[in-house]
């Protein structure tokens, strides 16, 4: 057989490979029971299907949209569209049908794939701004018994229809397949847009394949490693990490039963390796540190006396440095007695490999999983890169560093300081957008397209990216003195107080001030436990006891800062962000300019020397109630004493 050029014809391979030997291909958690899928049933799944949406009309390079939650029916789905030789089309599920209908329209999308009655009803309210919709397809039948509208259409009917190619179903399914190119597009992903619309990224098919072969370079994969799919696969780092090495590495993926049981499914399934974006890594400190201080005294003890030993490993870890036959024994103790039972709460004991990528951590978060014996690796690309172009190797983790270029990656920095990309996952392109095309990339004077990220950084003396900020998010203080938001926020959301911070300053303020939003679950915890009572986010989130808890994780930030960088003013937030009022991207990340307009007068109060300030909140009650309340917001000084 010829080297494989698509995804399909990968896991058709593996299909062949496995043909007969009854060896699991995914697993879903379904009514509390794991419910194992093996090559033969997957194939025959996805065979149907997409001999099912030819049936209906489906044509090569067309492009399908799936919006719904991890499921293995989302990867047949996905797989059977790719086999026909069209485009999946990646939808978050929390966006609104105005944000639905723009990614259909501007992808030119002719069927979706919707999980749910959820994502049925957004699409039927907007039926009549996407004529050139054939079908919606739903595979959670759930809710849908009422449903009369012929526009919608069950999974199962879809693979029935599939099922009538009778006995030339097979060649037919591994004819189409062969006419696969790796310049196919496999996927659109569109970006997060935080300076406008998305836009969607045209990912080859030769892109992800790269991808997979360059991460199985570093984090060796077996048929018999274990994958929890729960990070949307509408993001190119759910796709890259899940789709890509099931199809190269017959990699086995575990869906959970519900996002709700996220947690639960990881700890039972113990995976080999595990992908978290940067905020669950954040929220798991913050439990993890919350569980403590809720633990018995003799797990407390064992904890606040074996830490430090985790440190010490860890910094040796990371200064190359072979530790002393006392300290290996204390760790090894250590790990014994807490870690690795802590670890196991968690699923996490058996992870060969940890990735984070998204928002960029905070090296605390690092060092501190490194300490408890997970070594915790960054990954730094983007969708246009199609996922990973720098990581860390597993013997070459610096935390201050985002990692060294992935095998056939290229990173370079601009005389601007700008990080450059380029190498086998370069994109094709966007949809539709060709002076967005060309203003990412620029080509040097050999000819090279290297993709502009847009952040800033530099390149160490050891080959490692040292990742800054956005460049637009760089900010100068006057006199030479800058400083990177992300940095500073990264650093305040070690704390399992704190939820979210921005940052702010530029040369006319002269000094950096933060907006800041409590994690109100372990805010609560902590409240009730010293006998603070509360009624709503808003009430809790101004009480002095609570400004004086997160005043000491500021103060400590500070003092890991340079001066001029350093937090003068912070308020607390009567509200936490929120994605649906276009506060953050659907990746969480900060959109800092509408941000900065919304909250303008609590900005220029934190500038203009007031200690209050009046707004207008909305609240939920308990009861789930909603109002409008007016409330006086606290505005903190660092200057004056605690």
């Amino acid at each position: 057989m010829s080297t494989p050029q698509t995804l399909s014809q990968y896991w058709l391979s593996q299909v062949d490979r496995y043909h007969g030997t009854n060896k699991v291909a995914v697993r879903q958690k379904d009514l509390g029971i794991w419910q194992p899928f093996t090559w033969d049933q997957e194939y025959e799944q996805v065979r149907d299907f997409c001999l099912g949406l030819l049936a209906l009309g489906l044509e090569r390079h067309d492009r399908v949209a799936i919006i719904g939650d991890n499921d293995r029916q989302y990867l047949w789905g996905a797989l059977g569209i790719m086999a026909a030789g069209a485009t999946v089309v990646g939808i978050f599920t929390d966006v609104t049908p105005k944000e639905v209908e723009y990614v259909v329209n501007h992808s030119d999308a002719t069927f979706v794939l919707a999980g749910d009655q959820e994502q049925c009803d957004k699409l039927l309210a907007i039926k009549e701004q996407v004529p050139r919709v054939k079908r919606v397809i739903y595979w959670d039948e759930r809710g849908m018994w009422h449903y009369n509208d012929p526009w919608l259409m069950d999974f199962k009917d879809v693979q029935a229809l599939g099922r009538e190619q009778g006995a030339e179903a097979d060649d037919r399914f591994r004819r189409i397949i062969a006419q696969g190119q790796g310049s196919d597009i496999a996927m659109f992903c569109y970006t997060s847009g935080t300076t406008g619309l998305p836009k969607g990224a045209m990912i080859t098919h030769a892109n992800f394949i790269y991808q997979a072969h360059a991460f199985a370079e570093i984090d060796p994969r077996t048929e018999n490693d274990n994958f929890v799919s729960f990070i949307p696969l509408a993001w190119i780092g759910g796709a890259a990490l899940d789709i890509g090495p099931h199809t190269t590495h017959a990699v086995i993926l575990n869906f959970t039963e519900s996002p709700e049981t996220v947690q639960q499914n990881i700890r039972e399934i113990a995976p080999d390796s595990l992908l978290y974006n940067s905020r669950l890594w954040e929220n798991l400190v913050s439990v993890i540190q919350v569980r403590m201080i809720d633990a018995t005294w003799f797990n407390r003890m064992l904890y606040n006396l074996f830490l430090p030993v985790g440190y010490r490993m860890a910094d040796h870890r990371l200064q190359k440095k072979r530790p002393s036959l006392w300290l290996r024994l204390l760790y090894r103790l250590g790990d014994l007695l807490i870690f690795t039972p802590l670890l196991s709460q968690f699923g996490l004991h058996r992870a060969r490999s940890a990735f984070t990528a998204g928002a960029a951590l905070s090296p605390d978060v690092v060092r501190y999983f490194l300490a408890l014996g997970l070594p915790l690796r960054q990954i730094y690309g983007s969708t246009e890169v199609s996922g990973g172009a720098v990581a860390h190797l597993a013997d070459d983790i610096k935390f201050e560093s985002v990692g060294v270029p992935l095998p056939g990656s290229r990173v370079k920095i601009s005389p601007e300081g700008e990080i450059l990309l380029t190498g086998p996952g370069l994109f094709a392109g966007y949809h539709k957008n060709p002076e967005a095309t060309e203003e990412a990339i620029y080509v040097d004077e050999e000819g090279v397209r290297w993709f502009r990220t847009g952040d800033a950084g530099h390149i160490d003396e050891d080959g490692h990216l040292i990742y800054l900020d956005r460049v637009k998010d760089m900010i100068s203080l006057g006199e030479g003195d800058q400083y990177s938001p992300q940095y500073i926020e990264g650093r305040l959301k070690f704390s399992p107080y704190i939820s979210h911070a921005m940052t702010l300053g530029d040369e006319q303020k002269r000094y950096v001030t933060a907006l800041i939003t409590i994690d109100f679950d372990n805010v609560g915890r902590w409240a009730e436990k010293h006998g603070l009572a509360y009624t709503t986010f808003t009430d809790l989130s101004q009480r002095p006891e609570v400004y004086a808890l997160i005043r000491k994780d500021v103060q400590r930030v500070n003092e890991t800062l340079p001066e001029a960088a350093r937090v003068r003013r912070f308020v607390l937030l009567h509200k936490e962000f929120d994605a649906d009022e276009g506060e953050m991207t659907r990746t969480r990340k900060l959109r800092r300019r509408f941000l900065a307009d919304r909250y303008s007068q609590i900005i220029e109060a934190l500038y203009d020397g007031r200690s209050e300030i009046d707004v207008t909140a909305t609240v939920e009650y308990r009861d789930g109630r909603v109002g409008t309340i007016q409330t006086t917001l606290h505005i903190e000084s660092m200057d004056e004493a605690a």
